[in-house]
């Protein structure tokens, strides 16, 4: 009779002690319904992927379509600056260009904010942990605040030569190197982060790859120019005298006289095309490797895939070359997002969007704490559906109060000086014909303006060695090293 007695007390004890421990340790009951986040950041890439269509030569981007089609595809998504530093700041701490004066890549960002919680750190402090590889902070600026552990960006085998290119233009050069894929850096930065999904976790996972190319210069192995006979490649469409209604601030940020210049005289633009495209085929087979990965692990059904390109590049559009402008060909980026039980597969949402944005969707889909001081506004409603309502331009900043804002019809540029561009993208997508001197559309240059920063601090310190030069230098003065 005793046994009959206390057998069962001893149950509804260790009972009561389990549930006891739930409610003292909610965090973790939480913990473990949260989504994970992998976070792809891929340098220096624009629209010629082929789900994007901007190539005009057709493109191999087999995995970056089928990451599309997984999710969302943002085509009219825009950064918040033409510049990998200025841009990746912004995204990390979502605060505007205009707010904190990280306009350029020699301005290192964490002395100018230096009480920023980026938006790694946010998720460490709600239970994440958040692991980084790769490029995710420009270079020489990475933060050890905000990440658990890292695996920085290393280096790249070189053709035998020294300018494949021939334009002896240090870093702005192409061509095959004796190499296999895993002998590239960004073979070494998905293989980390590939291990990292494979371990079991206690807590849910921040997992940031930062894939390094098709940026410059562009060294990939053989097999991807191989993909691109020169016979086939075609090169951007840019019509003669295209400055001519580019306002003088325009033109100096477009300096026909450089790379543009350099690449026509020396007969190397389909050859920069070719570069270009192989290095962006290699970054996809890469993603693919990240991808096949994810679907093997434990987490493939409760993970959020973010997929972003830090700014968009010229290939002689404008007759300009790199990013470093307020025209779309620099400020258009691709953009995808994955959100099991949000997103629908193969949705496209058209909508102005900004990479400034990410930082408060992510916490919308990850139910995490608000943070009062982004700049940015959460898309999960276009997530939810893509034609939900959007009233607002997307803004993209390239140095103190010079300003671009794209609606799904129009991109307006105002520069420092008040000059002015508009575009009515409708008619004129490749951005020839400037409308800004033609007085019918006032109200809609008024209209738009009407979202232009009220604020446009100074420029925040500088620093040499922070990347590829992004403003006009004087003759004589060093140009900062990649």
């Amino acid at each position: 009779m005793f046994r009959l007695i206390v057998r069962p007390l001893v149950y509804l004890f260790a009972l009561a002690i389990f549930l006891s421990n739930l409610t003292a340790s909610p965090a973790l009951a939480a913990d473990a319904k949260k989504p994970n986040v992998l976070f792809i950041a891929v340098d220096d890439l624009n629209d010629w992927i082929n789900v994007m269509g901007g190539s005009p030569t057709p493109i191999k981007t087999p995995n970056f379509d089928r990451l599309a089609a997984r999710g969302m595809l943002f085509t009219n998504a825009q950064c918040a600056a033409p510049a990998c530093n200025p841009s990746r700041a912004a995204l990390m701490t979502g605060l505007r260009p205009s707010s904190t004066g990280v306009y350029h890549n020699d301005q290192p960002w964490r002395p100018a904010m230096p009480k920023a919680v980026t938006l790694s750190q946010h998720f460490m402090s709600q239970g994440y942990t958040a692991l980084g590889a790769g490029k995710i902070f420009h270079g020489g600026f990475d933060d050890d605040a905000s990440w658990n552990d890292y695996f920085k960006k290393g280096g790249d085998p070189k053709p035998k030569v020294a300018s494949v290119s021939g334009l002896k233009k240090g870093h702005f050069d192409w061509g095959p190197v004796d190499a296999n894929d895993e002998d590239m850096n960004d073979y070494r930065v998905v293989s980390w982060c590939i291990e990292q999904l494979q371990k079991p976790r206690e807590k849910p996972l921040f997992l940031a790859c930062g894939i390094f190319r098709p940026h410059l210069p562009w060294y990939v192995p053989q097999k991807y120019f191989d993909m691109y006979p020169l016979a086939k490649i075609r090169v951007p469409n840019v019509p003669a005298g295209d400055l001519k209604d580019v306002p003088a601030a325009g033109v100096k940020i477009a300096r026909p006289e450089g790379d543009h210049a350099a690449v026509t005289q020396n007969d190397q633009w389909k050859q920069a095309v070719q570069g270009y495209l192989a290095s962006i085929t290699f970054a996809d087979a890469q993603l693919g490797r990240l991808l096949e990965a994810l679907d093997k692990s434990p987490a493939k059904d409760n993970t959020i895939i973010v997929l972003w390109g830090d700014h968009g590049w010229h290939l002689g559009e404008k007759e300009h070359w790199r990013k470093f402008t307020l025209w779309e060909e620099a400020a258009r980026v691709p953009m995808m997002i994955v959100a099991p039980g949000v997103t629908k597969a193969g949705a496209k949402c058209d909508k102005p969007v900004n990479l400034i944005d990410l930082y408060p969707t992510l916490i919308e889909l990850c139910s995490l704490d608000a943070r009062q001081e982004l700049e940015g506004v959460s898309i999960v409603p276009l997530l939810k559906d893509a034609e939900a309502k959007w009233d607002r331009p997307s803004l993209t900043t390239h140095g103190r109060s010079n300003h671009a804002l794209r609606s799904e019809q129009w991109r307006y540029i105002r520069y420092a000086d008040g000059s002015e561009e508009l575009y009515d993208h409708d008619s004129d997508p490749n951005e020839w014909k400037n409308l800004a001197g033609d007085s019918q559309y006032s109200a809609v240059k008024a209209d738009l303006a009407k979202w232009l920063p009220q604020k446009n601090v100074p420029d925040a310190p500088k620093r040499g060695g922070g990347g590829e030069e992004d403003t006009p230098k004087k003759k004589g003065k060093n140009k900062a090293k990649e």
